[in-house]
């Protein structure tokens, strides 16, 4: 019998908290049955919630804390000033004493990344985290990071960022070798800045095992799906998803606006329902919730503050994907095994010469 997956969650991250923690929590585990949850925050909050989720209470244990992190707080501000005792560093902490696999939360992501960046330290190999998500694409289902865990980037946290989202693609899709592409202005290769020219080069010259680096790929190649991997720095990358997010949502609206517009666009949307369910779950941001913190010695994921429980369930799965096919084992093999793609780079000077 496999080992159960144990998922630490920050019950009171998140807009609403417990209101769509434990009921996506209970999603999830409909999903997958081998789960158990630790479930920090307050314990009457929590309790209230469970009440009407049976199956999730059967398999979950509370630890009580009222001290929390609110959205406001700066990073440095959630490492001092008491709280060490709240319910996102208690669900952290659990990872890092072994007590869960993974930990998920909704709440403050600077707080989250400074948090999990003190408590589990960085992987050998790797300066700086990185946030990676899941993208839906015209062709399937992308990796797309860093999506704003640190700003800019040299050449050698470029590499570092492309095994590791490498790594994830290889989980997530079961892909031998997934494609990697560098988001940059242009295809041409004089394109881009010198650390974005330097790191193509030296994806170039790697020859990596597990991986085929194909170049540069333009904004709108994310949408047609032109890599499994899409690697930039954190600062594109987070306006990147927003510009996303943000068009999924006009366009949303505009089709709502749309189908009520006449009594004739009423009777088509009631003829082409199913299809336009569809086009609304694709254009749903909640859809591909759940951002895995890479680099880190040990799994967190990040889901949207404002999110549903059902988007919550979603990053819930997540986790659990990472923890059952063992991501941060296949991460550390790639940045610091033999043949590893990284020891085996060599030098910016060496790549162009």
């Amino acid at each position: 019998m496999a080992k159960k997956v144990r998922i630490a969650l920050d019950a009171m991250g998140g807009d609403i908290g417990p209101s769509a923690v434990i009921p996506g929590a209970a999603i999830s585990l409909t999903r997958h049955p081998d789960s158990e949850f630790l479930l920090f925050g307050d314990r009457t909050a929590i309790e209230a919630q469970l009440a009407a989720h049976p199956a999730l209470k059967a398999t979950s244990r509370v630890v009580h804390t009222d001290v929390t992190v609110s959205m406001k707080d700066k990073p440095s501000q959630a490492l001092r000033h008491g709280r060490k005792n709240s319910s996102m560093w208690l669900a952290i902490d659990a990872v890092k004493t072994g007590e869960a696999d993974v930990a998920v939360s909704a709440g403050n992501t600077g707080a989250l990344m400074a948090m999990s960046r003190f408590n589990l330290k960085m992987l050998p190999g790797v300066d700086r985290p990185a946030i990676a998500a899941v993208w839906p694409t015209a062709r399937g289902d992308s990796v797309v990071l860093d999506l704003g865990a640190t700003i800019g980037g040299d050449a050698h946290h470029l590499m570092a960022l492309a095994v590791m989202g490498g790594a994830m693609a290889r989980v997530l899709f079961d892909i031998e070798r997934p494609t990697i592409g560098l988001l940059n202005i242009g295809v041409e290769e004089v394109k881009g800045g010198e650390e974005i020219r330097e790191a193509a080069e030296l994806l170039r010259a790697m020859k990596a095992p597990n991986f085929d680096f194909v170049g540069f790929v333009e904004g709108d190649g994310i949408g047609r799906g032109d890599a499994d991997v899409i690697v930039t720095e954190g600062f594109c990358g987070n306006i990147a998803l927003k510009a996303a997010e943000g068009t999924a949502r006009q366009m949303s609206e505009f089709l709502r606006s749309a189908m009520t517009r006449t009594w004739r666009a009423k009777l088509g949307y009631l003829l082409a329902r199913n299809a336009f369910k569809a086009l609304r779950d694709k254009l749903d941001p909640s859809k591909s919730n759940g951002g895995v913190f890479l680099g880190l010695n040990g799994v967190v994921v990040k889901s949207h503050g404002g999110t549903d429980a059902e988007g919550f369930a979603y990053a819930v799965d997540v986790g659990y994907e990472m923890v059952r096919y063992d991501l941060l084992t296949k991460i550390n093999q790639m940045l610091n095994g033999d043949g590893s793609p990284l020891a085996a780079a060599p030098s910016a000077q060496e790549a162009v010469s």
